[in-house]
């Protein structure tokens, strides 16, 4: 089980503060708590597995251990220590959990269950052990698929739909906490849509049904029996639980699933662009109407998204007739559309909704490049509006080029220093940053960019808009004017 660091919680009292009433938002009528979860447990516990993956450890290298007679009692003291003489390789094994959604045998855990396995046994609920074949893995999700062949048809479960899941339901948690044998955990579904920084595809269900150590990779069934979640992650401030367990949503971990039966590997949509999130002061400095939708920095050149219409600064609110709530949304939308299916992209551009046809391609496993460290800063030369932002630029020769890493392609105005505590030292900001454009207007010197900050000024902006190059990537930044 993968568990995240402890946080910090602050809580604050109301004292005599009276709170305005909430409005009540109509609530759909759901089956109520059974007196026992017997009957049902007793369904799905054929279904659930446990996991075992062993694995060689070559003996590290010792230090030298001193040379003392056999009979003494410091010898046993190093070797305790050090190991013996010439260390041996060693065996490892880890415990996970899984289950059965296929009576053929088809099994789904959590990828960091099985990664470094070089052996796995799935265990089943009868004690029977069957060795087990890797079918396809993805990290991304941390979702596997595993695939054993039984004598007789398995016990199989079913996926349900996460989405129909509400903070408030009940559920419950089956798997092998600590390898000491199934156990089933009753509780809630205490919130929706977590990101907990595991990947690109945050949308955890959180619950308070205690999961623990060896959960991983065990379902999270509905009270109708069927898998909502996949648990994954814990928050724990000390190795157990706290009640507060992750679990994959069963409509992302099936489509995950699928892929990995058919292709051995996540398939998944792209259309070429970077997004970032819309924070208050790029609404104010773009007009937007809210912080709704993800906002496009950057646009592959001849990628999906460039042939299809989209531009830099296109602020993407419905992607094949689906909402985009924000930056994080878009990615899982996008990665779960048909490869090769031409969808509808609604956007905001200037202030006006626009439709664009995109054809979706495949996301490439591309691994960036690591980026060089920068070299120190060259000496200051303040400028007008900029000086009062807290920047210095400088014009993006060869000379500044070579000196922070910058690639040919890249066109603008370099920055060579940020004021510490300055408003764009707020906006993290740094030396080597490039300035490509200034309120949508590209920029070749520092004049043309203090030029666009006066304009901006001038007419009342309260955030002057940057697109900003940073090792490639590029991304808008507002700075407030004062």
């Amino acid at each position: 089980m993968r568990i995240l660091p402890a946080l910090l919680i602050s809580f604050l009292s109301h004292g005599g503060l009276v709170l305005p009433a909430l409005a009540q938002a109509p609530i759909t009528p759901r089956p109520n708590a059974p007196a026992s979860f017997a009957q049902l447990t007793a369904r799905l516990l054929p279904t659930v597995v446990n996991i075992s993956t062993s694995q060689t450890l070559k003996a590290p290298a010792r230090g030298q251990m001193p040379d003392l007679p056999p009979d003494s009692p410091l010898s046993e003291l190093f070797k305790n220590f050090l190991g013996p003489r010439g260390g041996q390789p060693r065996q490892v094994t880890s415990l996970g959990s899984g289950f059965i959604i296929d009576p053929s045998g088809y099994i789904v855990t959590n990828n960091h269950v099985i990664e470094n396995g070089e052996q796995v046994t799935v265990i089943l609920s009868d004690d029977t052990s069957l060795p087990a074949r890797v079918v396809g893995r993805d990290p991304q999700t941390d979702l596997a698929l595993l695939k054993v062949n039984p004598v007789k048809p398995l016990p199989a479960t079913r996926f349900g739909d996460s989405d129909k899941a509400l903070i408030g339901d009940w559920v419950i948690a089956i798997g092998d906490p600590f390898g000491i044998g199934s156990t089933v955990t009753a509780g809630i579904v205490s919130a929706r849509n977590r990101n907990i920084n595991a990947g690109p595809y945050d949308d955890f269900i959180q619950t308070d049904a205690p999961i623990n150590r060896g959960n991983s990779g065990g379902p999270l069934f509905d009270m109708e029996g069927n898998v909502i979640g996949v648990n994954s992650a814990i928050f724990s401030p000390t190795g157990g639980s706290v009640g507060i367990g992750f679990s994959i949503p069963s409509n992302l971990a099936r489509d995950v699933i699928q892929q990995l039966r058919q292709f051995g590997a996540a398939r998944r949509g792209w259309i070429g662009v970077r997004i970032q999130a819309v924070t208050a002061e790029l609404a104010q400095a773009m007009s937007l109407p809210s912080r709704q939708g993800a906002l496009i920095s950057d646009v592959t050149p001849a990628g999906p998204a460039a042939k299809g219409g989209l531009r830099n600064g296109d602020l993407v609110v419905s992607f094949d007739g689906k909402p985009v709530a924000d930056n994080r949304a878009l990615p899982r939308i996008v990665a779960n559309t048909v490869i090769g299916k031409t969808v509808n992209v609604e956007v905001l551009r200037g202030g006006r909704k626009a439709s664009y046809r995109v054809r979706v391609a495949k996301l490439a496993d591309d691994k960036p490049a690591d980026r060089a460290a920068k070299p120190p800063p060259p000496a200051p030369r303040p400028q007008s509006r900029l000086g009062q932002m807290g920047l210095t630029v400088g014009a993006l020769d060869d000379a500044a080029r070579g000196r922070f890493k910058i690639g040919a392609a890249v066109q603008g105005v370099v920055v060579t220093q940020v004021a510490p505590g300055s408003r764009a030292g707020e906006k993290n900001l740094r030396p080597g940053d490039v300035i490509v454009e200034v309120q949508s207007q590209k920029v070749k010197t520092a004049d043309d960019v203090n030029r666009a900050i006066d304009a901006a000024a001038n007419a009342k902006k309260p955030v002057a808009l940057f697109l900003i190059s940073r090792g490639g990537e590029v991304t808008y930044v507002g700075v407030r004017l004062n």
